[in-house]
């Protein structure tokens, strides 16, 4: 269709012509190169799979493994703009390079919970201090937060938890020691394969 044919066109129907159509999407694209905020990303080869590690402005956002890299930038802010960036999480990934080697059993990095509801950051932020090589119950997760009661609450805040491995709700299982659900990878058998590379089985 002849171009000015297609603005006469747009017009009678009451649209924008093309030419306005276009500068509106040009401004949008540029005021989100602007203001949107940046989420970096890279990937390293584990023994699990490729591991995709995420950084917002306030520390590492997210962390998955098992999933196709669409699948992994999908879960990302929606409302960010996302760029690799190796150089950027070098000291992230290097630090996940060390625990795979058996070099590392805890994490130093920021990390941003920005996220996450307050009780789920409670929770994770106290997942953190279970150290490698020991487990924690979900009843003792939940009696350290002081919610002696909210075991199952615990569960689907660990459940959820974006940034796993450095913050390491593999390490919490059932009071009858058997292992719950993992939302990372491969689910349970990721979440075995981890506590036995850290010798808690």
């Amino acid at each position: 269709m002849d171009e000015q044919l297609e603005q006469q066109l747009q017009i009678a129907l009451g649209g924008p012509p093309a030419e306005a159509t276009a500068r509106s999407r040009k401004r949008v694209r540029a005021w989100f190169a602007e203001a949107a905020p940046l989420v970096q990303w890279d990937a390293i080869p584990t023994p699990l799979g490729t591991l995709y590690v995420a950084l917002s402005a306030e520390g590492v956002c997210s962390i998955d493994f098992g999933v196709a890299e669409a699948a992994f930038l999908a879960s990302l802010d929606p409302a960010a703009r996302t760029e690799r960036n190796p150089e950027a999480l070098a000291p992230a990934t290097a630090q996940l390079r060390e625990y795979f080697a058996g070099k590392r059993a805890r994490f130093d990095m920021p990390l941003d919970f920005s996220r996450m509801t307050p009780f789920q950051r409670t929770v994770l932020q106290t997942a953190l201090r279970i150290p490698a090589g020991t487990v924690w119950t979900y009843g003792e997760v939940a009696r350290a937060i002081g919610r002696p009661r909210a075991s199952r609450a615990v569960g689907q805040a660990l459940g959820s938890n974006p940034i796993p491995i450095v913050i390491p709700c593999h390490r919490v299982i059932g009071s009858d020691g058997s292992l719950h659900g993992y939302g990372a990878g491969s689910g349970i058998p990721s979440k075995q394969w981890l506590l036995q590379f850290e010798g808690a089985l």
